[in-house]
């Protein structure tokens, strides 16, 4: 399992700590900062779920016209992660 530490950008969310295993599922997703509630239950939905299918289902989700999100900047946390273990 490989952990990961993400710095989210124009959300209040600060930053998304997250592992993904050798199958590629998601594990302990954490927020720092944001919508506590909202947050921790993103954080519950997508434990052990298949990270790829995680990033495509929250892309583009929008809060109040900001053009993204926390669940938007978790996708693209989970986006770059996955690029990185194709790469490596």
């Amino acid at each position: 399992m490989k952990n990961y530490s993400y710095q989210p950008q124009g959300v209040c969310s600060k930053q998304i700590d997250f592992s993904i295993d050798d199958a590629g599922k998601l594990h302990d997703v954490q927020f720092t900062g944001g919508c506590p509630g909202n947050l921790a239950a993103i954080s519950k939905l997508v434990e052990g779920a298949d990270a790829a299918n995680i990033a495509a289902m929250l892309k583009g989700n929008d809060c109040r016209g900001r053009g993204t999100s926390c669940a938007d900047q978790l996708s693209k946390a989970l986006n770059e992660a996955l690029a990185e273990v194709k790469g490596a």
